[in-house]
């Protein structure tokens, strides 16, 4: 063992794991079974000092250097083969401060760690359909989720940030402070460096009325037509998102329904029941339902019902794309696929992104897409490893077949890993300043284990 890995590891107070410790199987499983990585160290941070001084070492060491937060991530870009894995699961704190309507979250943090604690103060961080995804990839790749129409994106909520930059320096990233570091971890991923604090916005809203419309896939192209024609013009309160799916054999659903193949959506409303009734009236002239299970519950619970079907250690395969339109061609193929899943949990979901985020501009934050109409994603899903191929072999055939109806980029924490010029479409115009930032920031690519954005060539400069 070398001094300098002596001197590292004395400088770490969280624990350090390597290979041969008993620990290191468990340690470096990932949320999607389909990846495997093997990595030389596994560092469990415990404070930004340890962050600090793991930076440093990869990057003395020209070791690989990759970021794992809630580790939700479907291409497995929270390891690294023969690197070092800083990881923050130890450092979820979360501080609400109420008078100033704001809350704090580690690097670490999951959505539900959030959800907890603002939902005591009556308040929430508009963020994802699922607890257990970390905050810190969520924020960092933009943030879609049930409140998107009505408060935007979570990047639109963050205030500040608090990041350990590529040469081991601290930086604080606000409007006021390092603005384009700032703008740059707001849809810009993991490529500037590891957020150990985000700061956010919270907002005023603790219950919500939601739940699923199901339908028979006979009245699928009708209900789509129906959908984008609501979705495209309703009042900003009222949200849903789109999905093929099976119904799964759980208590929260009619047993007569059980296993069945549907196409629905769920809703969220942030008005009370009275209200979201009148909002979805429009919905009483489409196709009549199977199930109708709208109600009131807090956003908490909304933000869980989706846990227990997707834990972790599932073997995932990704596609994804932004979507404008939904034409006759395209509902016609999202039919064909969409009602024959390969497997139990393999679905495709539209998630609304209209509303409070088309008003942003464009170039306000690294998140490009503020013109588009959903973010949609096909997820082949299934627990058994002998299933890989069919999952991803469907998932890959759906989305050949849909992405000459698509946008060319996609939401970058939907997509697999799938390529430079994949991340580039991803970003569009935003892509020249982006890189400009990172080679400011990360002049090396020290953080490349993720949708990786190259560095502009040496002298250039941030805009």
């Amino acid at each position: 063992m070398s001094s300098d890995h002596i001197q590292f590891r004395a400088g770490i107070r969280g624990e350090v794991i390597q290979p041969d410790d008993a620990g290191y199987h468990e340690a470096r499983k990932l949320y999607n079974a389909m990846i495997d990585k093997r990595p030389a160290l596994i560092v469990r941070c415990v404070d930004v000092a340890d962050v600090m001084t793991s930076v440093n070492y990869a990057r003395d060491s020209a070791l690989p250097l990759a970021i794992r937060g809630g580790g939700h991530n479907g291409p497995g870009l929270g390891s690294v083969d023969d690197g070092l894995v800083i990881d923050l699961s130890r450092m979820r704190w979360v501080r609400p401060d109420p008078a100033a309507g704001t809350i704090d979250a580690a690097g670490g943090a999951l959505l539900g760690d959030v959800d907890h604690a603002a939902h005591a103060f009556g308040c929430c961080v508009p963020s994802g359909i699922v607890s257990t995804t970390g905050v810190g990839g969520i924020t960092l790749g933009g943030g879609i989720g049930h409140l998107s129409r009505k408060y935007g994106l979570t990047i639109d909520h963050l205030l500040a940030a608090d990041v350990v930059l590529a040469d081991g320096s601290f930086a604080r990233a606000s409007e006021t402070e390092n603005p384009d570091l700032f703008w740059a971890l707001r849809g810009g991923g993991g490529n500037f460096g590891v957020v150990t604090n985000f700061t956010f916005r919270m907002q005023p809203t603790a219950m919500v009325c939601a739940g699923p419309m199901f339908w028979n896939l006979e009245d699928a192209a009708e209900v789509m037509r129906c959908y984008e024609d609501f979705i495209t013009g309703a009042p900003e309160e009222i949200n849903g998102f789109f999905a093929f799916m099976t119904v799964p054999p759980v208590p929260l659903f009619p047993p007569d329904l059980h296993l069945r193949k549907v196409c629905g959506v769920v809703w969220c409303s942030t008005e009370n029941m009275e209200r979201t009734n009148q909002l979805l009236a429009p919905v009483a002239a489409w196709p009549k339902p199977l199930l109708t299970g709208v109600g009131p519950m807090p956003l908490p619970v909304l933000n869980t019902l989706f846990d227990g079907l997707l834990p972790s250690g599932l073997q995932w395969y990704w596609k994804a794309d932004f979507v404008d339109h939904l034409s006759d061609e395209a509902i016609a193929l999202h039919i064909r696929y969409g009602s024959n899943p390969p497997s139990l949990l393999s679905t495709m979901h539209l998630y609304p992104i209209n509303g409070a985020v088309h008003r942003v501009a464009q170039d306000a934050t690294a998140f490009s897409y503020r013109n588009t109409k959903w973010a949609g994603v096909i997820g082949g899903i299934d627990p058994d490893p002998a299933n890989k191929e069919k999952i991803s072999a469907w998932a890959r055939s759906y989305w050949e077949a849909l992405h000459p109806y698509s946008a060319p980029g996609a939401y970058v924490n939907f997509m697999m890993e799938e390529g430079s010029g994949r991340v580039e479409a991803t970003y569009g115009s935003n892509y020249a300043k982006l890189r400009r930032i990172k080679a400011k920031y990360d002049p090396g690519n020290l953080f490349r284990v993720n949708q990786n954005i190259a560095p502009a060539e040496t002298g250039a400069t941030a805009a």
